[in-house]
């Protein structure tokens, strides 16, 4: 009986360490589906999870983060930071984002490339205004499809080595 509960917390822990990494800023499902595979678990096993785990964040970022930056443009530490991060959020892409709207963010996603994915399309779609329920289902999305070619190109990268 003790090796079986010592056996489902070790495999309980790699699950709950690829959400983890899932979660995290831009190391997201990008880094997370590689750990995952890396750690034993099936490429499907390690994509559903890493989904989950990135996903989290998102509510609490669209939701969240205008009072957060709104509050810590009042502080003389953070302000220049916090108008720095938004300048150039809006600035860069908001034109391109607002005109294609949700479509903008399945791109920015989905993208498997550093600065993009769903920290970086949360926040974009926080600061922009746009809707949670046209943000969320396109982050989703985006989210899927940068999946779909990260486990693509681990599977991949798994044949060479083997």
């Amino acid at each position: 009986m003790e090796s079986i509960v010592r056996n489902l917390i070790e495999f309980l822990s790699v699950e709950f360490a690829v959400m983890l990494t899932a979660a995290m800023p831009i190391i997201e499902l990008r880094g997370a589906i590689p750990v995952g595979i890396s750690l034993g678990l099936s490429p499907m096993h390690a994509t559903i999870l890493s989904i989950i785990g990135s996903m989290i964040p998102v509510p609490f970022i669209l939701f969240t983060i205008r009072p957060i930056f709104n509050y810590l443009k009042t502080t003389r530490t953070f302000r220049k930071l916090i108008n720095h991060l938004t300048d150039k959020s809006i600035n860069n892409n908001g034109h391109r984002i607002q005109k294609y709207g949700a479509w903008a963010l399945v791109v920015i996603v989905a993208i498997p490339l550093p600065g993009t994915g769903v920290w970086s399309g949360s926040l974009a779609a926080a600061l922009l205004d746009i809707r949670f329920k046209w943000a969320f289902p396109a982050i989703f999305v985006g989210n899927l499809i940068a999946a779909a070619i990260i486990v693509s190109l681990s599977k991949g990268f798994m044949n060479i080595i083997a």
